[in-house]
Formats: C-alpha cells, sequence, structure tokens
C-alpha cells in the first residue's frame, strides 16, 4: 500500500504507528492517497521509497514523499501453549492489569483483540518473571487477512 510520510522519516525499514490524521489533513487534497489508506492504531514498516515530492505543512521540513507500507509483523508474549510457527489464531488481550517491563510485549501498539494472526517465529519460554504469574512464550506474528 502507497501513503505519504515527511521526507525525514521516509527511511526503507523505519517502522511507525499511524494515530490518526492531523486536523490539516481533512481538507488536503492528498488525503485518500495519504491518511485515509491507514488503519487508526496500526504498525506498519516502510518497504520502499519514492522519488516524488509533495509540499506538506505539518510535517518538519513540510515535505512529503510517497512510501510503500505494509503491516509491520510484532512481538508478543502470550500465555498460550499452543505456539508453533505456522499456527494462526485470534489475538485475546492478555487479563493483566500489572504495570511491568514487559507490557508493552504483552499488550503490544498495533495489535487489536480479535485480529488474525499468524506465527512466524516462535523464540521459545521467556526468561523473565511475570507478576501474574504466567508462564510466557515469545512470538512474532504476522496478520492474516
Amino acid at each position: 500500500m502507497i501513503t505519504l510520510i515527511g521526507k525525514d522519516l521516509a527511511k526503507k525499514g523505519t517502522s511507525f504507528i499511524f494515530y490518526g490524521p492531523a486536523e490539516e489533513c481533512e481538507s488536503c487534497r492528498f488525503k485518500s492517497s495519504c491518511v485515509d489508506s491507514l488503519e487508526e492504531g496500526r504498525k506498519y514498516d516502510i518497504i520502499e521509497v519514492r522519488d516524488n515530492e509533495q509540499k506538506c505543512p505539518i510535517h518538519s521540513e513540510n515535505i512529503v514523499v510517497p512510501v510503500e507500507v505494509e503491516r509491520a509483523s510484532i512481538k508478543l508474549l502470550t500465555n498460550s501453549k499452543n505456539v508453533f510457527e505456522g499456527s494462526t489464531f485470534r489475538y485475546v488481550l492478555i487479563d493483566c492489569d500489572e504495570e511491568c517491563e514487559f507490557k508493552e510485549y504483552c499488550v503490544p501498539e498495533g495489535l487489536i483483540e480479535g485480529d488474525k494472526c499468524i506465527i512466524i517465529e516462535s523464540e521459545g519460554k521467556h526468561k523473565g518473571e511475570c507478576k501474574m504469574g504466567y508462564l510466557l512464550n515469545n512470538i512474532t506474528l504476522a496478520f492474516v487477512f
């Protein structure tokens, strides 16, 4: 999918989370090719940077460039026992209200409850201790559409 991003941010391999359009985007002529293709709360990877430049009042250099993006893979700590590469599942938010150093991996940004995912890498048991007593597994997942 193609979108526009600030010239200073447009680097192959960069990841970003789309938090929604700025107010100025509503009246922009590039809105449909820029923010309309992105889903709020999702994490994307830039996989290709194009050469064309356009003016944009909200980015630091006032310039955006087209980039090709795809949904990013996500690292997740899960208490599921059935984790093996190639398996698919629907993401269920872990039942935890603790604040700890692992929270960003147990409840990662870009992943929404009910998302259909496939495990692309299983790294085995997590070595840290969970405050809730869960036995956690390290996995990397991608989205199934």
